[in-house]
């Protein structure tokens, strides 16, 4: 049988050697986040989203804070659901004279805008600058809530439930509006949060307003509020010198119990 030349086996071997390298280089992994996350490795950190956005801040019924304006308070109430603005209402707006058409103009643009920007970043409407300086502070309020809400796991349903006002304690939380009380100076209507079967919190989402009324209305509110969280139900005395406001209170504050079973 003929040998093999040596320097012949060296080439080969060589080669093969080389050919090895090769493989082994083509087998390395993937560097994209991707693939490191599958092979158990830490992928890149992703930047988190904004609590303030709208967006990833949990679901619920919230109302932003009051914002005051030149021509009256605007207050906005949002609908989040699977991390997303759905619904976006002004509860309070400026009424009265020339800020009545300006209102029916403003707010349905105005809550279409938050809608669609998922954010409380959105453009004034024309003719309604305070108007939407308002709407856009008291929207940022509530989704700071939404967040707020969403981080530490609780919910704020809008509707009716069991457990309300000084009953049914261990209920979740619920925010319920009464209906509007017509009385000789304007509707007044109330929406109460209760949670635990109590009052935590109540607003007047419509009350007298113009002329007089706006006096006896910022005087007498507050001390409504204040008196039905304190009482936890609707058996509250009339604010003196706001009698039918005081009235129309309690009625809209009754039937919003009484929609939570209470």
């Amino acid at each position: 049988m003929r040998k093999s030349h040596p320097v012949r086996r060296a080439v080969l071997a060589g080669a093969a050697t080389v050919s090895g390298i090769v493989l082994l280089l083509s087998l390395k992994p993937a560097s994209d986040p991707g693939s490191a996350s599958a092979a158990g490795g830490a992928a890149p950190p992703v930047a988190a989203q904004s609590p303030q956005g709208g967006r990833g801040a949990g679901a619920g019924t919230v109302t932003g804070e009051a914002a005051r304006t030149q021509y009256g308070p605007v207050q906005v109430r949002v609908t989040v659901s699977g991390g997303k603005i759905t619904k976006a209402e002004a509860v309070q707006a400026p009424r009265g004279g020339q800020s009545d058409q300006v209102t029916a103009d403003a707010v349905p643009k105005l809550n279409r805008a938050a809608v669609a920007a998922g954010n409380a970043d959105i453009d004034a409407v024309s003719g309604a600058t305070y108007t939407s300086a308002g709407y856009a502070k008291s929207l940022q309020s509530a989704l700071d809530k939404a967040a707020a809400a969403a981080g530490s796991g609780g919910q704020e349903s809008s509707g009716s439930g069991d457990g309300a006002g000084g009953s049914g304690a261990g209920q979740g939380t619920q925010v319920l509006t009464g209906d509007a009380a017509q009385t000789q100076y304007g509707p007044v209507q109330v929406r109460v949060t209760v949670s635990g079967g109590r009052i935590t919190d109540v607003e007047a989402l419509q009350a007298p307003r113009g002329g007089r009324s706006d006096q006896v209305t910022a005087d007498a509110v507050p001390k409504l509020n204040q008196a039905a969280v304190a009482a936890g139900n609707a058996d509250i005395d009339a604010v003196s010198g706001a009698t039918y406001t005081s009235a129309g209170y309690t009625q809209s504050l009754q039937s919003a119990l009484d929609r939570a079973g209470g």
